[in-house]
């Protein structure tokens, strides 16, 4: 069987090495700045709430550098024992869940069930079905902050788009991408917008009419991208054909209704963790657990038995292996600075760099840092514990709201997410889609330069507004 025929969350060869010489290229690189740039620290202190944030009066220091080769050789296992390591560890037992569970949905024929419904009900509306799709993942970034929680729903709306005369690119467009452009455009964006605005001394989610202005003009230039490329790549769904292949199934209908519904609730749990706290931490949890519930529910409804359910998780598990070692290597990169004390000095030198700088382009270099240390800090909320307390101070020296500071700093966490191969989500996804990285960036980085530009137009106009 050729590797793209195969069933089930499966990483394809191809995008899998890809993935693996670019990351470790990327391992080498950090290798060598541990090199050539010296240690050092900023002091650390605990704020109100017991977080642990920079503390812009203690300053910076030189301090002792560099890290044994052999740690750095071994640092994508070293990097499972490492302060912090708990994230990484839920994700990758979160991508085993998945892997498992969606290789059981394929194998008993209810994807593929699923999508011949929808291109049969939709075929002739698909690029309506384009921008709802767009809109409801966007939505699920900006309000929940969901991105990692979206991975499972990626190859079904891959498939869903090759299904209705497009390609794999449009999917992960219209489901990763607009999910990492929702989450960078933050309305309600617990993880990067909630926790600055804690950091900052702000009401939580206040000056949200910028962040939603933003969120339409974004929108509306991801489905304008989508769209016209959609349009110079599609190829015609053939109606008719559709409904003489399509037969209604009560059975797989039934087992179709327990998979949304269970899943639903899990997805309307995850939107009240806008209003519930409580549950911010354990929304990956939450999508877990109830996409496992809903796979093994209407899996064992189709008619699958038992025994073959539990014989295709474990295939199903085997097969995003791949996967877990990618991330491992992503996550090392961070780990290889940190250990060596060298992404203090990093950030400390962006922040002198600002002083020397015009007012209005202190925000776009605001966004800028942030952009630099989202590529070795995925993690929005571990990054505004780094960097609010250093970038706020930065933007009131020159008369620069503290709201417009978290605007950039949401700005430049989001985008990314879906363009850094450092992404574990992004790696995952491509993986899943038999995309490799650089079929990934050639497609997308015309779009990240349009959404830069976007932006930075954004910024520059709170600037002007007061902001």
């Amino acid at each position: 069987m050729k590797d793209n025929e195969k069933g089930g969350l499966n990483i394809g060869v191809k995008s899998f090495i890809t993935a693996i010489i670019v990351i470790f290229a990327l391992m080498i690189a950090a290798y060598v700045l541990t090199l050539v740039i010296p240690g050092g620290t900023y002091e650390r202190i605990e704020d109100a709430s017991g977080n642990t944030v920079i503390n812009t009066d203690g300053g910076f220091s030189y301090r002792e550098g560099g890290i044994p080769f052999w740690k750095w050789l071994l640092s994508p296992i070293l990097v499972l024992g490492a302060s912090g390591s708990g994230a990484l560890i839920a994700v990758i037992a979160f991508l085993l869940v998945i892997g498992g569970v969606f290789n059981s949905l394929e194998r008993c024929g209810l994807i593929k069930y699923m999508l011949d419904r929808i291109a049969h009900r939709f075929g002739g509306v698909r690029y309506r079905l384009m921008a709802f799709t767009v809109l409801f993942f966007m939505a699920l970034g900006s309000l929940v902050g969901s991105f990692e929680e979206c991975v499972p729903l990626v190859p079904i709306v891959v498939a869903l788009a090759i299904n209705l005369g497009w390609n794999a690119l449009v999917g992960i467009g219209m489901s990763l991408l607009a999910v990492g452009c929702g989450f960078a455009a933050g309305v309600c964006n617990p993880f990067t917008v909630g926790v600055a605005q804690q950091l900052a001394g702000l009401p939580m989610f206040s000056g949200a009419w910028m962040r939603a202005l933003s969120f339409v003009c974004i929108y509306f230039l991801l489905l304008g991208f989508l769209y016209f490329y959609a349009k110079k790549i599609e190829r015609p769904v053939e109606l008719d054909t559709k409904a003489e292949k399509f037969t209604p199934s009560p059975q797989m209908d039934k087992a179709l209704i327990c998979f949304a519904v269970i899943l639903g609730v899990g997805i309307v749990t995850i939107l009240c963790s806008g209003f519930i706290p409580s549950l911010q931490d354990y929304t990956m949890i939450i999508v877990a657990v109830m996409f496992l519930v809903a796979g093994i529910v209407s899996v064992l409804v189709s008619g699958m038995r038992p025994a073959a359910l539990g014989k295709t998780s474990l295939d199903g598990v085997v097969s995003i292996l791949p996967a877990v070692a990618m991330i491992l290597m992503a996550s090392s990169i961070k780990y290889t600075l940190e250990e060596a004390n060298v992404l203090d000095t990093i950030l400390h030198g962006a922040v002198g760099l600002a002083e020397a700088m015009p007012k209005w382009s202190v925000i776009l270099f605001v966004y800028l840092i942030v952009l630099v240390m989202n590529f070795f800090i995925p993690s929005g909320s571990a990054k505004a514990f780094m960097l609010i307390p250093l970038i706020v101070p930065i933007a009131q020296i020159f008369g620069i709201s503290t709201q417009l500071c978290i605007l950039a700093f949401a700005f430049g966490d989001g985008f990314s997410n879906a363009f850094y191969p450092t992404n574990p989500a992004l790696l995952i996804s491509l993986g899943l889609a038999k995309t490799s990285y650089v079929e990934w960036f050639r497609w997308s980085w015309k779009f990240q330069t349009l959404n830069l530009i976007l932006t930075s137009a954004l910024l520059l106009f709170g600037l002007a507004v007061g902001y």
